[in-house]
């Protein structure tokens, strides 16, 4: 096998090459992205279950009081839908961030969990976290690599990129994120309870929201749902909410920037002067300014770019 720096170099080609402004690419689940000093504002936006493969430049991850940070070399792992705000770091004008994702599916995962060599997992006790950095190994670079090959071999895709994501999946459970990565593909883990709960906030975030519904749902006590919330998200239900409507009202604003109250009240703000505060508190500025802002030079994406 190559090392590394070869891999590395083979990676960071393909996604100069086939990287779009989508981020998507004719794999399925396969994206690629490509990040300019000139567009490297903070970005807040909705993750989901995501390997993240940093070739060149760095991030800056913040999710409710915890940061992570992840540079050329290293990976990225995302086990649940998050609301994160990110920060390019180590970029210039003439070395962009460079970076490949692939969507962890659950049910591809659970396929291989029972063929892991690892611990079985014992709900109830300390969970890995939601977001996971570490450095990528050569394993799991080269079937990168392969992978990428696959754009520049349409016709061998279908058959060949479902077997290189196995073995991408394979890689991550049987490394460092394997406990991580496992919790996707398990039915009755804390994080498949936990982000049930979840689901139902993003879905129904202008809704009243009751912890002892989202605790039934999550099929636990409140007081263990309230724990096991916290240590998947690092926030409480109620933060949560409050992230995902001020990010929805902020993609809302770019498209009817005129209309700050009525978009306040469509993501569950009855107090304008509380919809403006609040959204003054995590964005910077009023809603008026921060969307001219947006619209003059917009960053801002509802699925975001790769974490």
């Amino acid at each position: 096998m190559r090392n590394s720096p070869d891999l590395l170099d083979e990676i960071r080609g393909s996604i100069t090459v086939h990287a779009r402004p989508d981020l998507q690419t004719p794999i399925d689940g396969l994206l690629l992205s490509k990040v300019t000093a000139e567009s490297a504002a903070p970005e807040y936006s909705l993750t989901e279950p995501l390997l993240v493969i940093m070739t060149q430049g760095g991030k800056r991850l913040l999710l409710g009081d915890r940061v992570f940070e992840y540079r050329a070399g290293q990976c990225l792992v995302v086990t649940a839908n998050l609301p994160v705000t990110g920060q390019y770091i180590d970029i210039s004008d003439g070395a962009p961030s460079l970076a490949m994702g692939l969507v962890l599916r659950p049910a591809a995962i659970a396929a291989l969990v029972l063929q892991a060599p690892t611990e079985r997992w014992s709900r109830g006790t300390a969970g890995p976290q939601a977001i996971e950095t570490g450095d990528a190994d050569d394993d799991l670079l080269d079937a990168a690599a392969r992978m990428l090959r696959l754009l520049d071999h349409p016709a061998d895709a279908p058959v060949l990129a479902p077997l290189i994501e196995q073995e991408i999946l394979w890689r991550l459970l049987t490394g460092p994120h394997g406990s991580a990565t496992r919790q996707i593909g398990m039915a009755d883990s804390d994080l498949s309870h936990v982000s049930r709960a979840i689901h139902w906030i993003r879905d129904n975030y202008a809704e009243p929201m009751r912890i002892d519904d989202l605790a039934r749902l999550s099929s636990m006590s409140a007081s263990a749902f309230h724990r096991h919330f916290r240590a998947v998200t690092a926030m409480s239900p109620l933060q949560f909410q409050k992230r995902i409507r001020l990010q929805q009202a902020r993609s809302m604003l770019v498209a009817h920037p005129g209309d700050v109250a009525g978009v306040g009240h469509l993501v569950g703000y009855d107090s304008p002067s509380q919809f403006n505060r609040e959204y003054r508190r995590l964005f910077g500025a009023s809603p008026g300014k921060d969307t001219q802002d947006l619209r003059t030079n917009t960053t801002l994406s509802h699925t975001g770019p790769l974490p």
